[in-house]
This record gives structure tokens, sequence and C-alpha cells, in this order.
């Protein structure tokens, strides 16, 4: 049994809460590009804002997880995974069942797919394909499920231990991605082969995919204090470096297009969160924006702003594909392609009334604490 436990409760740290509302602004630009990128005419810069810049988005999360995670975590305690369980099931795990239900039975009834049998259910809720952005909850609830396997190698992390950590990371990434024998031997499986969904559906539960940037958050919050001081003292360098690793995605993406002939849908679906540069970008951004937001002070105004943000990402994020779809459907209705503009204006409408309404609903589920329950995991505190 470890010697951890994860009940100390310390300081909120605004950096993890706006990092929080950050990532849900860039899923819901990932989304919207996929809307948009089905224009044949879409602009490609446009694309490279959505589908690029934002890439970071997903991934960050289970570094602020972590983070979150191991800085409430006491070192001199020990560790109970029932409790760690129960409570973490509450915030994740219910809300996960939720939802999914929710988008299945919406779907069903919108689309007129009918309701899936006992079987298929369990493949949707166990690969997180009940919708398309409910993936990283299963994936986050793997990671709480191996707990007590985190903690001990988390403690006796170090500098060298993390080189080697990152370039495990890099070669499975890139194996799991990139490798033409594994994948063709994937596609050549026969649809009637149990294995073939597990294989399939592999970045929807496999949390090894992203064990580096969730350690990473786990060890730099235990190393908290030297953290804090790294990033005042190494400002320019992280940014440099999240500016460096931004660029090296940008031209990726751009010699796919117009060197090697790409289509856009081609081209972001080459680069993205999991290629090499993808998983430096994604410590350049976890590094960069918790400098950014522990290292200066912001107007109140601005301050208040990225505390919504934050404070609403979670609901936000899980119920931003009800407005993804009924926009597109207003959208086709109106005989309207979606252009540049169009797309903008998509993408921001859709961020304005997912926070709108995630703020309408956490107010309600004070009055009625079993919304909040059932949606967020947040629960009345006693």
């Amino acid at each position: 049994m470890s010697t951890i436990s994860n009940a100390t409760k310390k300081p909120r740290l605004d950096a993890i809460e706006f990092i929080r509302g950050i990532s849900m602004m860039g899923v819901i630009g990932i989304h919207v590009g996929s809307q948009y990128v089905e224009n044949a005419f879409a602009n490609p810069h446009l694309i490279a804002l959505f589908e690029v810049v934002s890439r970071f988005s997903v991934p960050i999360f289970f570094f602020i997880s972590a983070f979150g995670l191991f800085y409430n975590l006491d070192m001199g305690r020990p560790f109970s995974y029932k409790d760690f369980l129960r409570r973490r099931f509450r915030a994740v795990l219910i809300p996960y069942l939720v939802w999914s239900f929710a988008y299945i039975l919406h779907d069903a009834l919108l689309f007129h797919t009918g309701f899936p049998d006992i079987l298929h259910m369990l493949s949707l809720l166990f690969f997180g394909n009940a919708k398309y952005h409910l993936y990283f909850l299963v994936i986050l609830i793997w990671f709480y499920i191996a707990m007590p396997i985190w903690i001990p190698i988390v403690k006796r992390l170090a500098m060298p231990s993390l080189t080697l950590l990152l370039f495990a990371q890099v070669a499975f990434d890139y194996w799991s991605s990139y490798s033409v024998p594994f994948n063709l031997f994937v596609y050549g499986l026969s649809d009637s082969s149990i294995l073939k969904p597990f294989l399939m559906y592999r970045l929807n539960y496999w949390p090894f995919h992203y064990f580096f940037i969730f350690l990473l958050g786990g060890y730099l919050a235990l190393h908290r204090e030297g953290f804090k001081a790294f990033l005042h003292q190494h400002r320019l360098m992280i940014s440099l470096f999240f500016l460096g690793t931004l660029a090296a995605m940008l031209l990726h993406y751009y010699i796919l297009l117009y060197q090697d002939g790409y289509t856009e849908l081609e081209a972001i679906n080459t680069v993205h969160q999991l290629a090499p540069e993808g998983i430096l970008y994604t410590i350049a951004a976890s590094l960069f924006f918790f400098q950014l937001f522990t290292c200066y002070a912001f107007p109140k105004m601005t301050h208040w702003l990225l505390h919504e943000l934050g404070l609403h990402s979670y609901f936000a994020y899980l119920f931003h594909p009800f407005v993804i779809t009924y926009l597109a459907l207003a959208l086709q209705r109106s005989g309207r392609i979606m252009t540049a503009p169009i797309a903008i204006a998509f993408y921001m409408l859709t961020l304005v009334l997912s926070v709108s309404i995630a703020a309408l609903f956490r107010r309600l589920g004070y009055k009625l604490p079993w919304i909040n329950n059932l949606t967020i995991g947040i629960y009345p505190r006693h």
C-alpha cells in the first residue's frame, strides 16, 4: 500500500482553472473545424487555426488533471484507493454515463437510427463512442484506475527517467499512429473479429498514448515550488519553446498541403497531438500557459472571464456537440455553406451558448443538487 493520502485540500490554483477553460475553447475549435473542413473551398489558414493550433487541447487536460490530483495528495498519509475511486467515479464516471445515454437517446431520436441493443450499448460505453468527444473521459477513468501504479512512478521520477519516458512516448505514439504494418494488420482483420474494435478504437481508451504528459503533470505538482521558480526564471525560454513547437506543427501542415499534395483533411489527420512535434507542442503549451497564469497578473475583467471559462468548462465541454448539431442543422436549412466568416461566427456562437447554458445549469444545480451531481459530478459540501 502506498504512503500517500488523497484527502489534503490545498489552495486553488488559478492556472489549473484557467488552462481548463483555454483547453475547452480549443476542443470546440477542433470540432467546429471538423465541420468547416468539409467545405471544398475552406481557407487552409483558418483550418490550421482550428485544427493545428488547438491540438494541445485534449492532452493538456491530462496534464492539469494529474497536476491537480498530485497537488492535493498528502505524501505523509496512507493512500485510500477505495475512497479515491469513489470520489473520482462520482466526478467522472457518473457524468460520463449520464451524458453518454443522453447522446445515444438524442441521436437515436434525431437521426432515426434506433436505440442500440445491449451489446452495442456496452461497446459504445466501453470505447467512448456515444459521441465523438466522450472518449476523453474513458481514458481519464483508466488513468484513475491505474493510480496505484502512477503514484510510485511519480515519486521516483527524475529528469533522466523523464527523458527516457519522453522518448518512449514518442516511439509508442509514432508506432500507434503511423506504423503501416500495424495499421494494415488492424484494418485487415475481419469485421467479425473480436480483436478488431479493441485495436480500431485504441485511441479511445488506451492511456498509454498520453502517459508522459500525465506523469509530467504529477511530477511537477510534487515539485511545485521548484516548478514555480523555473517558470519565473525561464519565461523567455518557455515562450520560445512554445512558439518553436507551434511553428513545427504549422510547418509540417503546410509542407503536407503545398509540397506533398495532401488535402486539408489528410493533413490535419497527420499533424496531430500524437505526432512527435505534437507531443513536444503539448509539453510546451502546458509550460507556457502555466507560466502565463502563474507569473502574470491580469486585469479584473480578464481574470473574471478566465475564471468563468474555467468554472464552466466541464459542462461546456460535455454539452457543446448539442450546440454544434443544431447550429449545423440551422445552417443547412438556410442553404448556406460554411464560409470562413460563418465558421468564425459558428465557433463564437457555439462557445457563448455552451458556456452560457453551462452557467445556467450550474445555478439551477445549486437549487436542485442532483443536476450538478449527474452532469458535472459536483456535490454539496457538508
